[in-house]
């Protein structure tokens, strides 16, 4: 498979778009038609109904964007019938020809990291062969716990043509409890940085960027500009637009100088921007996305 940064810079390019479109299913949220049909009383019922609501969102989007965000936690709230759901969201947006970002935050040490980063990426080791389970593109990874505990993940990415992001300035507002503690000098999301410009300057692709993608919200933009201008090889993950109060100016800082180099996620600011009685929402879907676009930097123009 090409080179996980070569994929995302053509895909990007090839919709003149760099919004990434959150899936973030939320029952109370969720078109009244949906509700109606499936109950809601119990998790195979609500995990059904985020199928749908996900699956319609991936046919309205797809011809807009280039990427998809599925968060597992609330698919996973459904216990087994949502892992379901969510195995069959992935595998409707990858036959779709989208790029899916699967945003668990993993990490853990040794053969847990393994099996985390195969589950999601390169494919679960069976047999003489690997079966795959969520099959996605990218996903997300906390660094909290050091190099080895990466490692596994930057293993699984490379083996298949997948990329990992990690998480270095996030988007909530108890972010900097931690991530602005100063370590020699320099604020500790600054080291987790260096250290990521180092992982992804061991696979650089074609198009100048690395399969090690950074976390950087967008609710920071003072610190988004001095992180791009720290990671040029980097491709960057832009949360917090929208709903979470970052803005068009806030995001800018994130691209390069032509217009490449960044997603930014919109889940809210999407997928419930209307009525939950509206019966003709996906209509509505499309609105906030071509307007969303309409806002951004657009790949390949100068900024």
């Amino acid at each position: 498979m090409l080179h996980f940064a070569d994929r995302l810079c053509a895909a990007v390019a090839s919709k003149g778009s760099a919004l990434c479109v959150g899936l973030d299913p939320r029952w109370d949220s969720l078109p009244l038609e949906i509700r109606e049909r499936y109950g809601g009383d119990s998790c195979s019922a609500v995990a059904s109904a985020f199928e749908e609501f996900c699956c319609r969102i991936v046919e309205v989007v797809e011809p807009l964007v280039a990427v998809v965000k599925p968060q597992m936690a609330f698919f996973e709230a459904c216990g087994p019938p949502g892992f379901a759901a969510l195995q069959r969201v992935i595998a409707k947006a990858r036959g779709r020809g989208l790029l899916v970002v699967l945003d668990g935050k993993r990490n853990d040490i040794a053969s847990v990291a393994s099996a985390y980063a195969d589950a999601a990426l390169a494919g679960t080791p069976l047999g003489t062969g690997r079966r795959p389970v969520w099959d996605a593109d990218a996903l997300t990874v906390n660094p909290y716990l050091g190099r080895d505990a990466v490692e596994p993940f930057l293993e699984s990415a490379r083996r298949a043509g997948r990329g990992v992001y990690v998480l270095v300035r996030t988007s909530n507002p108890g972010a900097r409890q931690f991530q602005d503690l100063e370590c020699g000098g320099r604020p500790l999301y600054a080291h987790v940085a260096e250290a990521i410009r180092d992982w992804t300057g061991e696979n650089v692709g074609a198009s100048g960027y690395g399969d090690v993608g950074a976390v950087v919200g967008a609710t920071y933009p003072a610190e988004l500009a001095v992180l791009r201008a720290a990671l040029p090889e980097v491709p960057f993950l832009v949360p917090g637009f929208g709903a979470q109060g970052g803005g068009a100016a806030e995001v800018y800082p994130a691209f390069r100088d032509d217009g490449h180099g960044a997603i930014v996620n919109s889940s809210r600011g999407i997928l419930y921007e209307y009525s939950p009685d509206t019966r003709d929402w996906e209509a509505a879907v499309e609105r906030a996305t071509l307007d969303t676009i309409r806002i951004l930097p657009r790949p390949g123009t100068p900024q």
